[in-house]
């Protein structure tokens, strides 16, 4: 008796089965057919993504190789050829587009066009999509080139936050502080500035030496 209640059981079980699995066959099917086109989707994208990137490596190099090989070139030469790095700017995925910039910066601040070095060096160290040692590191090649230009205070607020500790241009942004102090006659702040520069063995050691040979000049 209790072989063939089991045997009904199952049957029951069976049949409620095949009824859910009919009401909601569509559902079950359309789940699934979304789960296939997510999958084949995604992988249109990696591929189509591995494609751009690989497009944009080439212009990259095609951009960059005759601008290395002439390094005599004159510097308004230098930026006409630097075009295609100005189109990688805007159409390149993120990462060669960070480097199209810095690269194209580079070249228009070599010619003399600081304000377009510098319009570019803004948008990497304000791009949330770049590393925070790149953003960082155009902030200070920003300051380097116009610490003779900019508002000092300006200066003083972009370059204060690369002095914190653990920063990796730490060293370099507390230089161009000192050299701030300098450019508005702060002498004795910037001397002590140089004074903790030459004495910090955390620090590249050219920056080092430079506190060290401004040091001595400064004393003269």
């Amino acid at each position: 008796m209790v072989d063939i209640f089991d045997e009904i059981d199952e049957e029951l079980r069976a049949e409620k089965a095949q009824k859910l699995l009919l009401r909601y066959s569509g559902l079950i099917g359309g789940i699934a057919f979304a789960i296939v086109a997510v999958a084949g989707a995604w992988q249109g994208w990696n591929w189509w993504q591995a494609r751009q990137d690989a497009a944009a490596a080439t212009s990259f190099i095609a951009a960059i190789t005759p601008i290395d090989a002439t390094p005599t070139l004159e510097p308004a030469t230098r930026v006409s050829l630097g075009a295609a790095l100005d189109a990688l700017t805007v159409t390149a995925p993120d990462g060669y587009r960070t480097l199209a910039r810095l690269r194209s910066a580079t070249l228009k601040a070599d010619a003399g066009d600081l304000q377009g070095a510098a319009a570019l060096w803004d948008q990497v160290a304000g791009d949330g999509a770049v590393d925070p040692l790149i953003r960082d590191l155009a902030t200070l090649v920003w300051a380097q080139h116009l610490m003779d230009q900019a508002d000092p205070a300006r200066l003083e607020s972009r370059l204060r936050p690369l002095t914190e500790p653990g920063n990796a241009w730490r060293a370099l942004a507390q230089e161009q502080l000192a050299l701030l102090d300098l450019r508005q006659g702060r002498a004795d702040a910037a001397k002590a500035a140089f004074r903790r520069l030459s004495e910090d063995v955390t620090a590249p050691s050219g920056v080092r030496n430079r506190a060290i040979a401004l040091l001595t000049r400064l004393d003269a």
